[in-house]
């Protein structure tokens, strides 16, 4: 360091820097040669905070320098972006680490106190079915010791101080169980705790009432859940108000209980640590009591806290027991797989410390770029001196410049694309019917909405004869130009098989078959469509009809509602499937309504579907207006339901009036 460098530190340094730099010198001394003293304790205490903030003034100091340049600033957030992340992961996976350990620990103690339980229900269980078929001969009070002794000689080493009783006083059961002929559970009498098993047998002297009972006292708890540390259970009773004997713990309904008795496990204690980073879990669990109170009054839902601790290593060895001799392979791979993301972490640190040496270039290089771009000159490129990510981005500026004219044509071809849409959607509406049919004693009108520009739906009305008409209305698989070049094949082998003399006595059944096949041979197998047509006779008011896969239309008259679903499979599946004809006698006045799926389909904010059902309904609302009044309403009911003006499918509806 030269003379005017220092002489530049020390005029930078003020008279209190000066003064902290004594104080801290002053301390440090103090502390190496161990003076004693209030004095010096004193001392040691200030030059503590003197150091600190001459420690807070070098970093200021050291941060203007070394920020200065964009270089270093690059490589100090190239850092704090490397290790943050990092040390952000590692804290999160030692939080998640805790919170599961705390719940496989909790899980173990909880499952085991479970399983004690299940136990002494079995063991009820078994006594009230073999105590019914011990021998006449044998008394009852010698068949209950002999069910009791050998529950005993069993089930003592793993139930210990086990208590057997048969009385034929129920009135414990009752109070606990209400109805039931049964109950197991842990039961808090007072400050006592036990796992007990009730259970009545049905005699032909009278019921009996055989009670086991496993107290849960300080040696229990030493028998549970080996693989956890400490245990202590708090007995809980519900805080009255008044002086409280401890911490007051709430549960989630609002109730509060104060601890009247904790109970130890006896000799117990956490296993020693496996490693410096196995620390211990503390857990505090939650396990539920039926609370019997000296009044004999029941609370079934009665909280018993669980305070235990235990090793990460000793719940980690008895979640991995299972994997057998795989166990140290997937630890040697788990070993690998740190120590390569480690190697590669660091390879991607000094990467980023090379690349912060030419970033500045770079941007400097594009940002020139980017003003003759904006004064018009598109011929100009960014040079390419490298291939890592820099050079990619000069690349792509270059091919960004250089593409603007390919964009502007693409947008034409768009333009084009678009126009041709709407021709495609001029030449459907033309493939709908322009003039409706005039059938004495029959009103129709049909509405059509796509979803897309073009439609996959389909209706026609055709005129037979002067007294036959049929109706039609397909649903198209799938959506936009596909499906309606499909309708169009469909409407056109349609009336090619209708336009006939003598058409209007064909039975609909054959005719849906042929349109099938027709189907079956000219699509892909991933085509398909649902088809429903039906024709009215007005003068024998018969109405024939076949429904091949599409939704039930309905026939209406008054507040009754006819489903017309018989015919068969969808069209263009199997070419040689067989159709079933329908037919209906029409009263005066019904009202005939087909649909496709996009009209019962909409969805309202909370999920449901309009749903046929709804249709219905609101068919018969207003049935009794002009066949373009209820279309209408019917398309109205749907967007209302769904609440927006936006459609997931095509939706269409036909309506006639057959009077």
């Amino acid at each position: 360091m030269t003379a005017s460098n220092l002489r530049s530190a020390w005029e930078r340094i003020s008279r209190i820097d000066l003064a902290a730099l004594l104080l801290a010198i002053a301390g440090a001394l103090a502390y190496l040669f161990e003076v004693q003293g209030k004095i010096s304790d004193y001392l040691k205490f200030v030059g503590l905070l003197a150091a600190l903030y001459l420690l807070y003034r070098v970093l200021a100091w050291g941060r203007s320098r070394l920020l200065w340049s964009l270089r270093n600033r690059l490589i100090v957030a190239g850092l704090f972006i490397a290790l943050v992340p990092v040390l952000l992961l590692v804290l999160l996976a030692v939080r998640s680490a805790g919170i599961l350990y705390s719940q496989l620990a909790s899980y173990l103690l909880y499952e085991d106190v479970q399983r004690r339980k299940d136990m002494l229900s079995d063991i009820a269980e078994h006594i009230a079915a073999a105590h019914g078929t011990l021998p006449a001969s044998v008394s009852e009070a010698e068949s209950e010791r002999i069910l009791a002794a050998q529950a005993h000689l069993v089930h003592d080493r793993e139930l210990p101080d086990l208590k057997i009783e048969f009385s034929s006083d129920a009135s414990l059961l009752r109070n606990i169980a209400s109805d039931r002929q049964f109950f197991a559970g842990l039961l808090q009498e007072g400050d006592s705790l036990s796992i007990i098993s009730i259970r009545a047998m049905q005699e032909p002297r009278g019921a009996r009432i055989v009670t086991l009972r496993v107290p849960v006292t300080s040696d229990f708890l030493a028998t549970i859940a080996p693989d956890l540390g400490a245990i202590q259970l708090n007995l809980m009773r519900r805080y009255s108000g008044g002086p409280r004997q401890g911490v007051l713990y709430t549960t989630d309904s609002g109730g509060q209980y104060e601890t009247i008795r904790r109970l130890p496990a006896r000799n117990r204690s956490l296993q020693p640590a496996l490693l410096w980073i196995d620390s211990p879990v503390d857990v505090v669990s939650r396990l539920d009591s039926t609370y019997v109170r000296s009044d004999g009054t029941v609370d079934p839902v009665h909280p018993v806290l669980a305070v235990f601790n235990a090793r990460p290593s000793q719940l980690s060895s008895r979640m991995f027991s299972s994997l057998g001799e795989l166990r140290n392979t997937y630890l040697i791979a788990f070993v690998l797989i740190l120590i390569a993301f480690f190697v590669i972490w660091s390879a991607a640190l000094a990467t980023g410390l090379v690349l912060t040496r030419q970033i500045t270039k770079a941007v400097d290089e594009l940002y020139r770029a980017t003003q003759y771009v904006q004064a018009g000159d598109l011929s100009h490129r960014v040079r390419i001196e490298r291939r890592d990510q820099l050079g990619v981005l000069g690349e792509s500026f270059n091919l960004m410049t250089g593409s603007i004219s390919g964009l502007i044509e693409e947008q034409k071809q768009r333009q084009r694309l678009e126009n041709e849409i709407s021709i495609a959607r001029e030449v459907q509406d033309q493939l709908f019917p322009r003039a409706l049919p005039k059938v004495p004693g029959v009103e129709i009108e049909a509405i059509c909405k796509a979803a897309r520009a073009v439609s996959g739906d389909y209706y026609d009305f055709i005129q037979l004869s002067p007294t036959h008409l049929a109706i039609a209305i397909a649903d198209i698989s799938g959506k936009g130009i596909s499906a309606a070049l499909l309708m169009a094949s469909l409407q056109a082998a349609l009336r090619s098989q209708v336009l006939v003399d003598g058409s209007e006595h064909m039975s609909t059944a054959e005719l849906v078959s042929r349109l099938n096949k027709h189907l079956v041979r000219n699509t892909g197998d991933d085509r398909f469509a649902t088809f429903f047509i039906a024709v009215y006779d007005s003068a024998t008011r018969n109405l024939r009809y076949t429904n091949a896969g599409h939704l039930p239309s309905f026939l209406i008259c008054k507040d009754s509602a006819l489903h017309l679903d018989k015919g068969g499979m969808v069209l263009g599946v199997l070419e040689d499937y067989c159709y079933e004809e329908g037919v209906v006698v029409v009263a005066p006045d019904s009202l005939l309504v087909g649909y496709s799926d996009g009209l019962v389909e909409p969805e309202n904010v909370y999920g449901e579907e309009f749903g046929i059902r709804r249709l219905q309904q609101a068919a018969v609302h207003v049935q009794g207006a002009a066949p373009q009044v209820v279309a209408e309403s019917l398309m109205n009911a749907a967007e209302e339901w769904a609440g927006t003006p936006e459609q997931a499918d095509d939706m269409t509806v036909i309506v006639a009036r057959l009077r």
